[in-house]
């Protein structure tokens, strides 16, 4: 699946979302951006990287949501268009939710997912 960058894309934040981003960044003290991809891992076959991006790529595209940017790889944007990013704390657990209308099914233990339509 290529890239059209005339193609409507989105990837959105949730308030809460958007408010652990800021924070985090001015905790490190750095950084522009929530990067986010997804990478081959797991028994179904992707799992979600996340990461504060410093710079801005020439293959990266850029989304804003609750003004925080979000940064994705164009090889990643297929797979993670019209995504939904949430901010999860369960017990003594924090981590970030993608609510992702291209994933397929998810593995077992819910580290990883197969995408509709992979290759």
């Amino acid at each position: 699946m290529a890239f059209n960058g005339e193609n409507m894309m989105t990837i959105t934040l949730t308030e809460k979302a958007a408010k652990h981003v800021q924070q985090q960044l001015a905790k490190r003290g750095s950084g522009i951006a929530l990067r986010v991809g997804i990478k081959k891992s797991g028994c179904s076959g992707f799992a979600y990287t996340y990461d504060f991006a410093d710079e801005i790529d020439t293959h990266d595209r850029l989304f804003a949501s609750h003004d925080v940017q979000v940064v994705v790889d164009e090889k990643d944007l297929p797979f993670l268009n019209g995504a939904l990013i949430d901010f999860t704390q369960e017990g003594l657990s924090s981590f970030f939710k993608l609510n992702n209308p291209n994933i397929d099914n998810t593995c077992g233990c819910g580290e990883s997912f197969s995408l509709k339509d992979s290759q």
